[in-house]
């Protein structure tokens, strides 16, 4: 490939994951910014957090930029998520905790943090159109389903039994294995191992959590009295959830098959 075109494909590149990532970057540049200035005292900030997550949502649904049936699949994601948020933030349990003040909550756990994961949901649907995703050896939907349904049991029971994770990895090769993702950058398509992509995004929001907990969006128990990264084994717990979203955007986009 010559000079001239592998950069044309890397900007293409960037320039599609960009607007992928529109709610997502919102969301983490809110973060930052509120970090640093935040003029609304009589406004808590986890509350400005969610009204911002809202009004940026409504807006991708009136520019079309989301698909009503792409936000359906979100909304579960979301829903989801905070069920899975309550859980975790609930007494006795305590896997990380959100330190500010909110109105808008349930429980300790202000409702702008199920935006987080929504943007997750978001970026799966929106990539899927824009780099028009195939697949080659794409796995049964039932064994998809099934996958995700015991994945998102295991961030509940680990804390009463063995944690799984691990084994569900090696369930997640078995069943996505041999599937190869193919996108389209420009007038071709490249393709990659379904794994390496869904571990490749898991990293990306692992960095950005890592930016999150620095601002004191929540904070893991080794954070409370200062920031340390976050643990790289958040990275399998990421790499899981990735499938779960994955699997929910697949039931709006069905997976196409590549042809040879």
């Amino acid at each position: 490939m010559r000079p001239k075109t592998a950069l044309h494909m890397f900007l293409a590149f960037g320039l599609k994951q960009a607007y992928a990532c529109l709610f997502g970057g919102w969301l983490l540049g809110v973060i930052v910014v509120t970090a640093f200035w935040y003029p609304f005292h009589g406004l808590y900030r986890y509350d400005f957090l969610f009204l911002c997550a809202v009004g940026f949502q409504l807006l991708l649904i009136a520019t079309r930029l989301e698909q009503p049936q792409e936000i359906l699949v979100i909304l579960v994601f979301h829903l989801l998520a905070t069920g899975m948020e309550l859980f975790k933030t609930s007494p006795g349990i305590g896997s990380w905790s959100y330190p500010g003040p909110a109105l808008i909550r349930i429980a300790g756990v202000p409702l702008f943090a199920g935006f987080m994961y929504s943007a997750v949901g978001s970026y799966l649907a929106r990539v899927w159109r824009v780099f028009e995703f195939r697949f080659s050896h794409y796995p049964a939907q039932g064994w998809t389903v099934a996958l995700a349904a015991a994945i998102y049991l295991n961030f509940f029971t680990h804390h009463y039994m063995p944690d799984m994770r691990w084994w569900l990895l090696g369930a997640a090769l078995l069943v996505y294995g041999r599937t190869w993702i193919h996108f389209k950058v420009t007038d071709r398509y490249l393709k990659m191992p379904l794994m390496l992509g869904f571990f490749m995004v898991a990293l990306f929001i692992w960095f950005a959590e890592n930016i999150s907990t620095f601002y004191s969006v929540w904070v893991y128990p080794n954070q409370r009295h200062g920031w340390e990264l976050v643990s790289l084994s958040k990275l399998s717990s990421w790499w899981l959830l990735m499938m779960i979203s994955f699997v929910l955007v697949s039931l709006v986009h069905k997976p196409e098959k590549m042809e040879s």
